[in-house]
């Protein structure tokens, strides 16, 4: 059990994902007592609800926070154990709301069943842990089973609500950079609507290129930045209706740099990536890009990535100096500069992805996104 106990806090201490720290949770609260399923119930006290979305056997469900025998757990503070589920007569009524209700709706047999409710460390009760069918001959919780789990409950409040801490920072800066893009992004009169869409082709063309997820998330927090250097140029160079002269030009090529400086200090590795593709979005892969003129695969895949997705979104949104290209005439620039401007291997992972990338277009469209802004 000890084995078992540090195993998994090893794995839980070294994630930052708190979707994969609630699974891990559910896994060792399982293992721990053999039980059949167990869930990881959050209180989401905002809306007075409680939450799964990582359960053995089941899809995310929310439930009001006062249902089921999770309900009674958390709002009683009290721990529960159950030797049959529908012969029980004590808590009969929340059981008619909670596992036998669930029961009829996927055909499961609930039996045994143990729910815990955990805290923070201010003591403020957080989630409950559910465990259901021991995986033994009798088929019956121990008192030795309530102990373990109140053990894995005791420790999972003060790894959830590091977790939820972690997660809450990373959303913050998540807001800020995309509320940092939108203001670059405004400076030369277009919807920051556009810096959302870079974010997610970004993401879209990662996953379909290998990156890991955790990779493919970092560059969807940091694509939206990679024209933030837009904040220092003149007006009347970065407006210009009509086709910038050679001098004008240069200071536009200057933002790539300008980005870079503001933002390369930076230890955080979100504002560090945000720093590599600001600087390296305009890169060619034939090395006729800038500012530095890098060639093929010594631009870091992140700039080459951002300047797919931010060239396709340019082109079918309407600037100050053009109107949208259709979809077709897009495609076969795509196509024209495919080893030229372009990653050949990431033109081919556009091609694959254009039906997600065009569902995100239609889903995170300025007329859509408008909508969602005014609705009350």
């Amino acid at each position: 059990m000890l084995s078992l106990i540090f195993d998994y806090t090893a794995k839980i201490a070294n994630e930052r994902s708190l979707d994969r720290v609630l699974m891990l949770m559910a896994d060792m609260g399982r293992d721990m007592i053999a039980s059949d399923r167990c869930s990881v119930w959050m209180l989401d006290a905002n809306n007075n609800e409680l939450w799964t979305k990582v359960a053995h056997g089941i899809n995310e469900i929310r439930i009001p926070r006062t249902a089921g025998l999770v309900g009674y757990a958390v709002t009683h503070d009290q721990a529960v154990l159950i030797d049959d589920a529908y012969t029980n007569e004590k808590y009969r009524d929340y059981l008619v709301n909670g596992a036998l209700r669930t029961d009829q709706q996927t055909g499961y047999r609930t039996q045994a069943l143990i729910v815990i409710p955990f805290k923070n460390l201010e003591g403020e009760i957080i989630g409950a842990y559910q465990a259901i069918n021991k995986m033994t001959p009798s088929g019956q919780f121990s008192a030795k089973d309530m102990e373990y789990l109140t053990l894995a409950a005791s420790y999972a409040g003060k790894s959830l609500e590091s977790a939820m801490l972690a997660q809450e920072i990373e959303e913050t800066q998540k807001e800020i950079l995309i509320t940092m893009g939108e203001i670059g992004e405004s400076r030369s009169k277009e919807t920051g609507n556009h810096v959302k869409r870079v974010a997610e082709y970004s993401y879209i063309l990662a996953i379909g290129a290998g990156l890991s997820r955790e990779e493919a998330e970092l560059l969807k927090m940091a694509s939206p930045m990679h024209d933030i250097g837009k904040v220092a140029i003149p007006d009347d160079v970065l407006n210009k209706p009509g086709k910038l002269t050679d001098e004008e030009f240069q200071v536009m090529q200057t933002h790539t740099q300008i980005g870079y400086n503001l933002l390369k200090n930076s230890n955080r590795r979100i504002l560090k990536t945000a720093a590599v593709v600001a600087l390296e979005h305009h890169e060619k892969w034939n090395g006729r890009g800038y500012p530095q003129g890098l060639k093929g695969e010594n631009i870091h895949i992140f700039g080459r990535i951002t300047a797919i997705a931010d060239v396709f979104d340019a082109l079918g949104s309407e600037r100050v100096y053009k109107k949208a290209w259709e979809l077709d005439r897009i495609l076969d620039l795509f196509r024209e500069e495919c080893g030229e401007h372009f990653d050949p291997k990431l033109v081919d992972v556009l091609f694959e992805q254009l039906p997600a990338i065009l569902q995100v277009r239609e889903a995170y469209s300025d007329t859509q996104l408008d909508k969602i802004k005014q609705s009350p």
